[in-house]
């Protein structure tokens, strides 16, 4: 798998009502998709909820869901993004690339776009991704090293200059929602 130059992939999972479903997205840094795939919902019987115990949704998401979107994705994206920051550690094993979770801040715009600080939390950071939006709330993995942290943020930043950052998550969510009704 070649990296794809300039490219986000986005990946969701949700477990919402009982239903486990996911979706990954990988677009350029237009915001243009590259490739989507998403699995089909899935509904554990009662049967599978008294087997696998509190067990259940971890390996529902991350085994059944995260492990075959990320193996269906052709694209390597320069980073994956996450809105589950439970995501973190299964999604970086899976991959062996650069993985984050993205959102919104409600902070005061930092002096430019680039600035990168530390939110107080472990491998939680504020990054600054354009001139004039609230930085945005970026954790990575466990042990991410300082460099690692810096160059996240800096494809954050070159990608910020023609899209929104966390707008290919309302796609995905809407793509599930009309997947559902068909």
């Amino acid at each position: 798998m070649a990296v794809s130059s300039g490219s986000l992939g986005y990946i969701a999972v949700d477990g919402a009502e009982g239903l486990f479903r996911g979706a990954a997205l990988a677009v350029d840094f237009r915001g243009i998709p590259i490739c989507f795939y998403y699995t089909d919902p899935i509904k554990p019987s009662r049967l599978e909820r008294i087997l696998y115990g509190s067990a259940l949704e971890v390996y529902l998401r991350e085994e059944l869901i995260l492990e075959s979107l990320l193996k269906s994705v052709e694209a390597k994206p320069s980073l994956w993004i996450c809105r589950e920051p439970d995501l973190l550690g299964p999604l970086k094993s899976l991959t062996k690339g650069k993985v984050l979770y993205l959102a919104q801040s409600h902070r005061s715009p930092m002096d430019a776009a680039g600035n990168v600080e530390s939110s107080g939390e472990p491998w939680v950071y504020l990054v600054q991704a354009d001139s004039v939006s609230a930085p945005l709330r970026v954790a990575f993995p466990e042990n991410t090293k300082d460099d690692e942290v810096k160059q996240a943020a800096a494809v954050l930043v070159d990608a910020a200059k023609t899209m929104e950052l966390l707008e290919p998550f309302g796609r995905i969510q809407k793509a599930l929602a009309l997947e559902e009704k068909e």
